[in-house]
């Protein structure tokens, strides 16, 4: 099987959510999240802070320099994901579809290396 991972952006500037709609998310995701368990596809999953509450490390010049926010200056940052093991790529989509609708955001499908056989 192979991991996948579902990284969920949030896009910057758009009008956030009532908190109606947010009960309904978190429910929704801790739905999907109790599927991916049962159907043994989870791995780890979990939702992350604004990215303006990122801390970025950059190795410069033999220095380790620290700079506060995101890396990158975009209109989507992540702001979730899970990691799960499918059988092939058709079936990481089927969940992502899933993701999508249950957090109600963009969710980019990525398949993780394969590790070097020893």
């Amino acid at each position: 099987m192979t991991q996948y991972l579902l990284s969920v952006y949030m896009v910057e500037g758009s009008e956030p959510p009532s908190p109606e709609a947010i009960e309904k998310m978190y429910r929704d995701v801790d739905s999907l999240n109790e599927s991916l368990k049962a159907e043994g596809a989870w791995v780890f999953g979990g939702g992350l802070h604004e990215a303006t509450t990122a801390t970025v490390l950059r190795a410069q010049d033999g220095e380790v320099l620290t700079t506060d926010g995101p890396f990158v200056e975009a209109k989507e940052h992540l702001g979730g994901f899970w990691v799960i093991t499918a059988p092939d790529l058709d079936v990481a989509l089927a969940w992502a579809a899933k993701a999508t609708v249950a957090c109600g955001a963009p969710v980019e499908v990525r398949p993780f290396q394969d590790e070097p056989e020893a």
